[in-house]
């Protein structure tokens, strides 16, 4: 299974794709066929859309939906028949929901008659059968104002221990009211923080060959204490930020430290409009530790396409040479395009805003799990734990208001008795 490779496979020849602005783009191969992707909507997608669109010609539609709700959407608009989306942009987590639903197809014919041009370890192995293919990595690190610390006097956090104490010392020194950002957004974003953390502490998910959950112990509390911890330093409105969001924060000068993923690294301070002592400061770290543990607070993860189950064969074949020429090595030669990833192409060189996607990497920091019933895990927790966030209830109440959910929706899936 990929997950076992995906650590390899980041810490070495980490390549690329993805480039609309190519202009040999157009020359795809493709004489029928029509093509809808959905996906997130960050710029390395985006690249990625735009190079399939490109594809395009007078009997081949090719569109793209890239919205933060994608997966709120694309497991319904692949299930009609045919399916509205004949693709689905993924990573470890989202995929599963797919596979679950039964809505994607192995793609080990396309990839044979199509695909010979891509490597191995984009190819997403599950249960033996080719199921997506990657074309990036990512994972999430510290992002920090290197001015703003040397001001503080405060040396670069390598645990959240030494986080928590520098936003502190930047508070009290009266340098920034809300030192720390973080996405914590109700829903999946505050689930992501959940889960980071708790592998930094240690934790299990699940207990050992089985679905019943078990995050409601000593780890499980101490990941929630240390959220609720960092959070005092956040804007109070830390419940509503997204990446999109804590993004903005640190653009407008309000954050010094954050975690963030690495695929928005490359864009992060490029905007019009960003303070100048922003851009100079702004720098890169790898992920955190916590709680004296030696495995990073975060989760190694790639970005992918699918392929539609409930399409026409012409609409998949279009579908998958699209995508396959946008993510070819040629879109590596945009500068701006090879600055947006930690690319799975061959051509890809790291650049400084791949540094801590690396580090991750290297410091064996952990896949996402991607066991069929994680998603359901990751749903729940979502949902319940913004009223400890907000001083509500107590970490165990919340922690079994999250496996009472999880318990529930297992057992409507199969997956429990």
């Amino acid at each position: 299974m990929f997950l076992k490779k995906i650590t390899t496979a980041v810490a070495i020849s980490i390549a690329a794709t993805a480039a609309a602005q190519a202009a040999g783009h157009s020359n795809c191969g493709i004489d029928a066929g029509r093509v809808n992707i959905v996906g997130n909507e960050f710029p390395a997608i985006q690249t990625v859309g735009a190079g399939a669109v490109a594809c395009a010609n007078d009997n081949v539609e090719v569109k793209t939906n890239l919205t933060a709700d994608h997966q709120k959407i694309n497991v319904a608009g692949m299930t009609s028949n045919p399916a509205e989306y004949t693709s689905a942009i993924v990573a470890n987590s989202s995929i599963v929901a797919l596979m679950n639903e039964d809505v994607i197809r192995p793609l080990d014919d396309l990839v044979a008659k199509y695909g010979q041009d891509l490597k191995k370890n984009q190819l997403i192995t599950v249960n033996g059968k080719v199921m997506a293919v990657a074309f990036m990595a990512n994972a999430q690190h510290l992002v920090y104002r290197a001015d703003v610390l040397e001001e503080a006097g405060v040396e670069v956090p390598t645990t959240y221990e030494e986080m928590l104490a520098g936003a502190k010392k930047i508070r009290d020194m009266g340098i920034l009211e809300n030192p720390l950002g973080g996405s914590y957004k109700a829903g999946w974003n505050l689930a992501q923080e959940f889960n980071n953390m708790y592998i930094g502490h240690g934790g299990e998910f699940f207990k050992p060959g089985s679905a019943e959950v078990d995050i409601n112990n000593e780890k499980g509390v101490a990941t929630l204490t240390m959220l609720k911890s960092l959070s005092e330093y956040m804007s109070p409105d830390f419940l509503t930020h997204d990446s999109n969001a804590t993004n903005a924060e640190y653009r407008a000068g309000n954050v010094a430290m954050m975690n963030m993923w690495g695929s928005r690294a490359a864009g992060l301070v490029t905007e019009e409009g960003v303070p100048q002592e922003v851009v100079d400061g702004f720098a890169i770290a790898g992920p955190m530790t916590v709680a004296g543990g030696d495995t990073p607070a975060t989760t190694l993860w790639w970005d992918g396409w699918t392929v539609a189950k409930n399409i026409s064969d012409e609409d998949a074949t279009a579908t998958f040479k699209a995508l396959t020429k946008a993510i070819e090595p040629a879109i590596l030669d945009d500068a701006e395009v090879a600055t947006q990833a930690v690319w799975l192409i061959d051509g890809y060189e790291p650049t400084e805003a791949a540094k801590g996607v690396f580090a991750a990497a290297a410091a064996n920091s952990v896949p996402y799990p991607m066991v069929p019933y994680q998603g359901l895990l990751h749903s729940a927790l979502g949902a319940e734990l913004s009223d400890f966030m907000q001083g509500k209830e107590s970490a165990e109440q919340a922690l079994a208001d999250v496996e009472a959910a999880y318990t529930a929706a297992a057992k409507e899936q199969g997956f429990l008795n």
